[in-house]
């Protein structure tokens, strides 16, 4: 028989490895932060239509899709061969999804001088808000990229004309909208219904308003530009997610909590007793999809195009062999999916406006030599993922006269 004073407290101390209150209450936070995130999400996908997530492998190429071929003309003579009505899909990278992985730490010393609920709880909700604007972020980016450019002299024409246009890029595709979607500014709504009464609904940090101006949806925000209307329609758009609870990050010893329903973030949390740290850690693949980048209206409310040819600083130099110039940008692309293209002239600049069409212009990588005439203009450009100019500059030629 033990004898107990010898063994003192550890007769009473808890078996290891016991489930104890303390992570009862951690497991109902790592639940109640994926479950309320998930819902958002899903509330946002049922108002878009999305039916279903797509599973993609971590890593996976994301492709834009753009259809291109004419209806031949049908009235064809007795006996006459019909002519062949020719339609191709292109495929084209536009981007890679993968697991992102964030992390937020609240210190020992915050908790014990705001208390849990303002140290924890509190920046839990905000490091949720702030991982719906990154795919949020990531889905407007696409959006500015539609082809369908023009300009109205009305909001409410440019609203119309947007849903037309994407309607009318359907049809051509031998689709069916099945609804219509517009984003819109904040300041320019509101400019439009001044004092009336409007009821606005949110779903995953995204205001919007059911059956407005002929449009489905109308998504309300500040991210898309004043005296600008974006539009797509309903099912042009797909959603996409690395499985959080992927097997291989299990056996790794990475064990998230996932809501089993909809599965789009993996979530932890965990003291960090080395520097007396409440730890949260959030992993997710998630991205909201235009498949057809050229299935997107993007309209200007103006007299004309409101946007603007942004500027590029050009330097030019002796290339390294005979007729060739070094030809150097000061600028960087803004965009992963922007290329630059240039184009020479013999006596100036050769003119560029903002959404001009460049894409039959030379492609440069942006270092190669170019070769040029001395003292012939180069211009080069910045052209979006539809080869439309974002940016612009000129340089006179500096060229290699050889030996």
């Amino acid at each position: 028989m033990h004898d107990v004073r010898k063994l003192g407290l550890q007769v009473f101390a808890a078996p290891n490895n016991m489930t104890g209150q303390a992570q009862i209450q951690v497991k109902a936070r790592e639940i109640d932060f994926v479950t309320s995130f998930g819902k958002s999400m899903q509330a946002l996908l049922d108002v878009m239509g999305i039916t279903r997530m797509i599973k993609k492998a971590n890593g996976s190429v994301l492709r834009v899709k753009k259809v291109s071929g004419t209806l031949q003309n049908g009235n064809v003579a007795e006996g006459d061969e019909i002519p062949l009505s020719q339609y191709k899909v292109e495929e084209k990278d536009f981007d890679t999804i993968r697991i992102e992985k964030y992390r937020k730490g609240v210190s020992l010393e915050a908790i014990a001088e705001k208390g849990y609920d303002a140290a924890v709880d509190q920046t839990d909700a905000e490091f949720k808000a702030d991982l719906q604007n990154k795919i949020l972020d990531k889905f407007y980016t696409q959006l500015k990229m539609g082809s369908l450019a023009g300009h109205e002299n009305t909001w409410q024409m440019a609203v119309a004309m947007a849903i037309g246009r994407v309607k009318n890029k359907f049809e051509k595709m031998k689709r069916t909208a099945t609804g219509t979607a517009v984003w819109v500014n904040t300041l320019d709504v509101y400019k439009y219904v001044g004092a009336a009464d409007i009821t606005m609904q949110t779903a995953f940090g995204m205001s919007y308003i059911k059956n407005f101006l002929g449009a489905d949806i109308c998504f309300i925000s500040s991210q898309i530009p004043e005296n600008t209307v974006i539009a797509t329609p309903l099912n042009n758009l797909i959603a996409y997610y690395v499985d959080p609870a992927d097997s291989e990050f299990v056996k790794a010893g990475l064990a998230y909590t996932v809501d089993s329903e909809t599965g789009f973030i993996g979530f932890h949390a965990q003291g960090t007793y080395e520097r007396a740290i409440s730890d949260m850690f959030a992993i997710m693949g998630v991205r909201l999809f235009a498949e057809y980048l050229d299935a997107i209206a993007y309209i200007a409310v103006g007299s004309s195009d409101t946007q603007t040819l942004g500027s590029l600083t050009l330097t030019s130099e002796e290339g390294s062999e005979a007729g060739k110039t070094k030809i150097a940008v000061a600028e960087q692309l803004t965009s992963i999916n922007n290329s630059w293209k240039y184009k020479t002239n013999a006596s100036a600049a050769t003119e560029v406006k903002y959404g001009m069409d460049v894409s039959g212009w030379t492609a440069w990588d942006g270092e190669s030599e170019i070769t040029a005439t001395d003292t012939h203009h180069v211009t080069v450009v910045e052209a979006d993922y539809n080869g439309k100019a974002v940016r612009s500059g000129d340089v006179v030629a500096d060229v290699n006269a050889g030996a």
